[in-house]
């Protein structure tokens, strides 16, 4: 399925594991389908939230193919193929681009970080080097580097990167990148808590750690904004904002495993150096779960 800037709810999928670490492609499948079932507009695998840090370039690449074979064109596959390695981004978005991802995600160079200049050739060269489209991944409280605002301009022109996901959290900087927003380039939240102040400065949805938990009121919050029905989509946002935050209570995805785990659904554990949530958050998180009907 060809992604065309789509707009909605991308769910940012959990990779599950079973309890010795591999993982579990059952459960992977139940989860996809679910996620199809409520209305999710398109799937991401092997971001943040699905842990691929941790994981084997074998295990990134089976689970891209089980995803795309799976979700079988219903709804586009993105795929994180990003590395503070421009050379290994190169090959991992070619590999994947080959196993019929639709899109990549590709986050700005962690750790060793990038003067403007070496920002801007990260991602340009490998846009150049696919054909299918890139999003940029805007997240300084992990990479410990933003991308400036003038390589997002000059980026927003090269004919192969469609959007950004913008998740530092900061309304001053998506405002000053907003003006580039138009039919080729798409404005995605990464932080579930401002979808809503997002979209009312040109963004096409949410990039979702929460739509996990709830898929399709994920789906619907983005529908109606999008749809002209604001009042109702800032109801809900703000109905679900305390478990939106409280999926975040402790480091990305040890709360919505924990959250998902609480709920049935078998994810499994994490993998170290990220282990088990405290109990007092714990106690937290399923009072929020609670309070959402989901226990």
């Amino acid at each position: 399925m060809k992604f065309e800037n789509i707009k909605g709810s991308i769910v940012a999928m959990i990779t599950p594991f079973h309890e010795d670490g591999s993982v579990n492609f059952e459960v992977l499948t139940e989860l996809l389908e679910r996620q199809i079932a409520e209305g999710t507009d398109g799937i991401l695998t092997l971001g943040t939230t699905g842990e691929y840090p941790t994981m084997s370039h074998e295990e990134d690449a089976s689970v891209v193919e089980h995803t795309i074979k799976v979700v079988g064109g219903r709804v586009p596959v993105i795929v994180g193929s990003g590395s503070n390695c421009t050379a290994t981004q190169l090959e991992k978005s070619i590999q994947y681009q080959d196993m019929g991802a639709d899109a990549l995600l590709l986050i700005s160079p962690y750790y060793n970080k990038a003067n403007p200049e070496g920002m801007y050739r990260h991602f340009a060269e490998t846009a150049d080097a696919v054909h299918i489209p890139c999003l940029l991944y805007n997240v300084p409280g992990r990479t410990g580097c933003s991308i400036p605002v003038s390589v997002v301009e000059k980026l927003a022109k090269h004919p192969n990167i469609a959007g950004i996901k913008e998740a530092s959290g900061d309304m001053s900087y998506a405002m000053k990148i907003a003006h580039c927003i138009g039919p080729d380039f798409a404005l995605y939240s990464g932080n579930d808590d401002i979808t809503v102040p997002l979209m009312s400065i040109g963004g096409s949805g949410v990039i979702s750690v929460y739509a996990n938990v709830m898929p399709a009121m994920c789906h619907q919050i983005v529908a109606d904004y999008l749809g002209g029905n604001q009042a109702q989509a800032l109801e809900n946002h703000l109905k679900y904002l305390k478990l939106m935050n409280d999926l975040f209570i402790e480091v990305n995805p040890i709360p919505v495993k924990s959250a998902m785990n609480m709920m049935g659904l078998n994810v499994g554990p994490m993998r170290l150096p990220l282990c088990e949530m405290s109990e007092e958050h714990q106690a937290v998180l399923r009072a929020s779960l609670k309070e959402a009907g989901l226990l």
